[in-house]
């Protein structure tokens, strides 16, 4: 049953390409332009995704910019909440036509927080232990700079479930000998 099926398809395909003696003797030229077309399809298709995808990553990176100043996690903000209090919260209101009752599990938000700290570069998923209670998260451990606390309080806030970030991160000591 599958064979003449497939047979018919084939001698179908033939036909419609126009397959006959005269197409036999195509010129390679044609075949040539052809493939020369295709080429240049394809490497306009290239550059655009290639240009929509630096798109996306730098519209990422300008969205958490963004919530680094509406959180106030700058630098500035992070040290100023180290001295004053050697923990830097924040919270997260509920958004207009966000589900407040929608309960996401504690283990499901440390997973996905470990798993977008595992994906920066510049966190360490071994240097920062994420806890979560009812939607309060906990960061602790280290990190090399006020400016990675910032990103790890907004990585951690902006994942559903997360009501609150505490952070008791950390800037660790610079490995580098001081100079008396």
């Amino acid at each position: 049953m599958k064979n003449p099926l497939i047979l018919a398809l084939s001698l179908t395909a033939l036909l419609a390409a126009g397959c006959s003696d005269k197409s036999a003797k195509t010129d390679s030229s044609t075949l040539s332009q052809k493939a020369d077309e295709t080429a240049e399809q394809v490497k306009d298709t290239a550059v655009k995704v290639a240009s929509d995808v630096k798109t996306a990553a730098v519209d990422a990176k300008d969205a958490v910019a963004d919530k680094i100043v509406e959180w106030k996690l700058t630098p500035a903000d992070i040290k100023a909440d180290l001295q004053k209090t050697g923990r830097v919260v924040r919270e997260k209101s509920v958004a207009a036509g966000e589900k407040s009752g929608e309960v996401i599990s504690d283990a499901r938000i440390v997973t996905v927080i470990n798993g977008k700290l595992l994906a920066a570069a510049d966190l360490s998923v071994f240097k920062i232990n994420v806890d979560a209670d009812k939607g309060i998260v906990s960061l602790t451990g280290t990190v090399k700079s006020p400016e990675l606390i910032g990103r790890a309080v907004v990585l951690a806030l902006d994942t559903d479930g997360v009501t609150q970030v505490v952070s008791l991160l950390t800037v660790e000591e610079s490995a580098e000998p001081k100079s008396m």
